[in-house]
């Protein structure tokens, strides 16, 4: 998987340096993977949840932050479109 974009990661990483391991460890694995389906990521991410229009959720740090993505299984490629904390997802509209 191509993931869009690694800045993302990084600038959170700054903010919130005790999510770094959990980050690069998401990152490293999904830039190693092959999805095709929602079962591959389950697979993987049993913790994950599904949205309309290919958005995914993952739990980081024992869910102490919130990753959304949105996917593109047909060009291999992973959007980031938010991280933040558990308490800052609450607040957000998916």
């Amino acid at each position: 998987m191509n993931v869009i974009s690694k800045k993302a990661i990084v600038d959170f990483i700054k903010k919130h340096p005790v999510s770094k391991s959990s980050l690069e460890s998401w990152y490293y694995e999904t830039c190693h993977d092959n999805w095709k389906t929602t079962m591959d990521i389950k697979k993987k991410y049993p913790t994950a949840s599904f949205l309309k229009d290919n958005m995914v959720i993952f739990n980081i740090s024992g869910n102490k932050y919130r990753l959304v993505v949105k996917l593109a299984y047909h060009t291999q490629r992973v959007f980031i479109k938010w991280i933040g904390t558990h308490s800052e997802y609450d607040k957000k509209i998916f």
